[in-house]
């Protein structure tokens, strides 16, 4: 993570104060529209949400490591317990644990930005999930447990805390305020035209609100934002903020499936509140679990 960025670098409070700023004034518009439609509503909950939560990460992140690195690891923690909830396996303390200490040693792999060693880490979680029923000389129902622990691995620690490598990129911290506004505003855009822009439905099953045009013209328009605020990327040039808009509105499309399968299957619809606003903590978070581990590897590739 870069030394020269933090609360006290003015670049970084003229940075917050632009997001900020976007922030309020998206608020403002969608508040307005909110009695248009059910979907405006939805909207502005997601983005009340935000306008809460956001000044108190920007604070967090700003402080110097590894403060930041600890907050994400944190953050990983809370959403696989809200994953083992959400599927009735929070009793089941064995694998847990193991889960949680495979997120902390993530969050250490990420602070001294050891790729190898993040890597290495879903092998030795599983290595350890093998152990378990051999330990506790039992075999019911162990292929279960063992699959949906790397499963809550995989997604709330693995795949999220590439956003712990993305701190390590140029200009880290920027790119990750860069990629959740993208996130957010692609989710919510879609939400607030889908009644406009219905046609085929893509996921019917999944998704029944999800349609063709509504979600091809929410990617032109989270382009467009891409474009605009390409100043947080530390290259401007065209195929990286492209690369961006392309990454946070078709892989956050596909985290959001994912995570709406799970909690189908599961028959849960929500695991308690998140702070004010619509769902839970896993629907703040599930567009992360494909957007951050590709936005990483792309801007590598790129850079």
């Amino acid at each position: 993570m870069n030394s020269d960025v933090g609360i006290f670098s003015p670049v970084y409070q003229e940075t917050v104060a632009i997001v900020l700023s976007i922030l309020f004034a998206s608020g403002a518009i969608v508040f307005s529209l909110r009695k248009k439609n059910y979907y405006f509503v939805t909207a502005w909950a997601s983005i009340r949400t935000w306008l809460f939560v956001a000044p108190i990460l920007l604070f967090l992140f700003g402080l110097p490591a590894p403060w930041p690195f600890v907050i994400l690891t944190l953050l990983a923690l809370f959403g696989a317990k809200v994953f083992f909830q959400l599927i009735g396996m929070y009793d089941r303390s064995y694998f847990v644990l193991i889960c949680y200490a495979g997120i902390i040693a993530l969050g250490f792999a990420s602070y001294y930005d050891r790729g190898d060693l993040f890597n290495d880490t879903p092998m030795i979680v599983l290595g350890f999930c093998l152990l378990v029923p051999i330990i506790r000389n039992s075999y019911k129902q162990m292929i279960q447990y063992i699959s949906l622990t790397l499963l809550a691995f995989v997604f709330l620690g693995w795949s999220f805390m590439h956003l712990g490598l993305i701190l390590n990129l140029p200009s880290g911290i920027y790119q990750g305020m860069y990629l959740i506004i993208l996130l957010e505003f692609c989710d919510n855009t879609n939400l607030a035209i889908g009644r406009y822009f219905r046609g085929p439905k893509l996921f019917n099953r999944i998704n029944p609100r999800r349609s063709l045009w509504g979600t091809l013209v929410s990617v032109v328009l989270t382009l467009a934002l891409a474009h605009a605020m390409r100043t947080l990327l530390p290259d401007q040039s065209e195929k990286y903020w492209l690369a961006s808009g392309l990454v946070a509105s078709l892989g956050g499309m596909f985290g959001d499936l994912v995570m709406t399968i799970v909690r189908k299957d599961a028959g849960v619809k929500v695991v308690g509140p998140f702070v004010l606003g619509r769902g839970d903590y896993l629907q703040r978070m599930d567009r992360l679990i494909f957007v951050a581990p590709i936005y990483y590897y792309v801007m590598r590739l790129l850079h």
